[in-house]
């Protein structure tokens, strides 16, 4: 098979120092706000931010790997009365699976169920995402234009 035509290797893995600038590059980018709906961060907010994460033992957060190359991350965390998940993967790699099996493999490290996504009203690609892993729309939020979808 043509290499530039066979789906990548993806790996999960923890996220280490390293990786930051990366994935501080991916949030950075205009089209990754304009698709999840959330302006990016500053890079000492994104720094801030990735500390609190890492630091908090509730929260399983993963860089993802296409072919040995960190290309986005996901994690899990509680947000209130429930576990999110969330996923960012860079633009150059849109369109590629990638978003698909990175959450496949996150939902096997893990397994709590219910498990909740949200999503931009217009991110049809992440909704398609969700969508293929069984997760159902469960609610709109009105106030802020987002789509909660739901795993039991």
């Amino acid at each position: 098979m043509d290499p530039d035509l066979r789906p990548p290797t993806i790996r999960l893995r923890p996220v280490r120092e390293d990786d930051l600038e990366t994935l501080f590059a991916v949030q950075a980018d205009p089209a990754w706000a304009d698709m999840v709906g959330l302006p990016g961060r500053d890079h000492a907010d994104f720094l801030a931010h990735k500390a609190r994460i890492l630091a908090d033992p509730a929260n399983l957060s993963r860089v993802i790997e296409a072919d040995g190359a960190v290309v986005g991350s996901i994690a899990t965390f509680p947000m209130g009365d429930s576990r999110e998940v969330g996923y960012s993967v860079a633009r150059s790699h849109w369109g590629r699976g990638i978003a698909t099996e990175a959450l496949r493999l996150m939902l096997i490290e893990d397994p709590t169920r219910p498990l909740e996504a949200g999503t931009a009203a217009g991110n049809a690609a992440s909704r398609r995402v969700l969508e293929k892993l069984g997760f159902r729309v469960s609610h709109v939020d009105e106030s802020d234009g987002f789509v909660i979808h739901v795993l039991d």
